[in-house]
């Protein structure tokens, strides 16, 4: 399978691209610094480019059967329209290119997550990440209405613990407190999602 993974350089990304190789598919990586990924120069085909730009996404998505987005802002609890102009350039790109299945990574807490959260996520949720569950349940919005064979992805606080391989997936879950994910976990998930058509149109809370 041909991949697209925006976000690569980003630690949940980096675990999708290590997967795609480890499974034999053909990774095309979209980066503002290739050089983040200049280890796996011989593995991947990077392209230079921005995420939020419709010109990049687009020539990087051409030929490809599925595009996985990791895209992220790190310890920034500030959005800066980074979601809503990549949703756009992706959703765009993909009609002009012909691809239609998309993984997106999101947050549990946004959106209709919000309601199954526990009180303490409700908490953090409403207060200092609300500026950046703003942007990302907006360009969820677009992404729902697109067309495209979506699946959006809704981890619980992300770790850098290593994989377990088992976690919990439903389309709602129970919270308490305020559990945890490894990304390693999360990028199993979405690399078989990609593989797959159960989750398509479909949002998948993930926990351990």
């Amino acid at each position: 399978m041909k991949l697209l993974i925006l976000g690569a350089t980003g630690p949940t990304g980096r675990h999708v691209v290590d997967l795609a190789l480890d499974g034999g598919d053909t990774v095309t990586v979209l980066a503002r610094r290739p050089e983040a990924l200049a280890d796996l120069a011989d593995q991947v085909d990077v392209a230079t480019g921005d995420a939020t730009s419709h010109h990049d996404v687009a020539k990087a998505m051409a030929g490809q059967d599925v595009v996985i987005s990791a895209l992220g802002r790190s310890t920034s609890v500030r959005a800066d329209d980074l979601f809503t102009r990549a949703a756009a350039a992706v959703i765009g790109a993909a009609e002009e290119q012909g691809v239609s299945r998309l993984v997106w990574l999101s947050s549990f807490g946004v959106g209709d997550t919000y309601r199954s959260a526990s009180a303490m996520q409700k908490v953090m949720y409403s207060t200092f990440l609300r500026n950046l569950y703003a942007n990302k349940e907006t360009s969820e919005k677009a992404i729902r209405s697109s067309g495209l064979d979506w699946t959006l992805v809704y981890p619980t606080m992300l770790t850098k613990g290593p994989a377990k391989g088992s976690y919990l997936v439903g389309e709602r879950l129970p919270m308490k407190g305020n559990p945890t994910i490894s990304r390693a976990d999360v990028a199993d998930f979405m690399y078989k999602a990609a593989h797959s058509p159960e989750w398509i149109h479909r949002d998948a809370v993930i926990t351990d």
